[in-house]
């Protein structure tokens, strides 16, 4: 599959080199091409302009919620186009989301760029355990959970993710981000405020 992430962060960096462990056709663009040049360069995969991002069969915007509607209309997806949207609305000290209950980041994002296909998936997942895998040996799998309007969407990410070896949960229409975006607040909670550390996620377990 052909994946441009956009942004070179911890989350970008995740994403670029396991979607290249994965085998996949990878192309990074960030607003410092500086650093998607050296991103790229550290895992075989391509630094592109947004022109050429946007060419690609998913675009995966890796970037802080503040960021993200300026880094996505900078790439200028092709209508129709596959998004995954990893963000979350967290306040300047990560302790609280700055939307929720009525509306999302995924649901605003969708609203600002109308007509691609925007799916919410691995905004649970910590950078840190998307850059070592989802692999918890006896504990389990990670899960990435799944939310989008549009099925063919959703499917595609979700090959994607189990392309990575996570496992995948349906989490329903895109205004269930309403609902994974507090889960991913409670997560850097228990990272960070309670000192959990980030080898942790969020699961559901169902009685056998």
């Amino acid at each position: 599959m052909k994946v441009s992430v956009v942004g070179s962060g911890n989350m970008g960096s995740g994403f670029v080199k396991q979607l290249a462990k994965a085998g996949h056709e990878v192309r990074v663009t960030s607003r410092h091409p500086e650093k998607a040049q050296a991103l790229a360069g550290r895992f075989g995969a391509q630094a592109v302009t947004p022109a050429v991002a946007k060419e690609s069969d998913v675009l995966i915007l890796a970037t802080a919620y503040g960021d993200a509607l300026e880094a996505l209309r900078g790439v200028g997806p092709r209508a129709g186009q596959v998004v995954v949207d990893v963000t979350n609305p967290l306040s300047a000290d990560y302790m609280a989301l700055t939307l929720g209950h009525t509306t999302s980041a995924a649901e605003e994002i969708a609203k600002a760029v109308p007509g691609v296909r925007l799916v919410k998936a691995f905004n649970t997942v910590f950078a840190q355990i998307l850059a070592e895998g989802p692999d918890f040996g006896a504990a389990g799998t990670v899960p990435v959970f799944v939310a989008g309007d549009d099925a063919a969407a959703k499917q595609t990410v979700t090959t994607l993710a189990r392309s990575l070896g996570f496992e995948v949960i349906d989490a329903g229409g895109l205004k269930n981000a309403r609902y994974l975006e507090p889960l991913a607040g409670l997560n850097i909670y228990l990272g960070y405020g309670a000192g959990l550390g980030t080898g942790i996620a969020p699961t559901w377990m169902r009685r056998a």
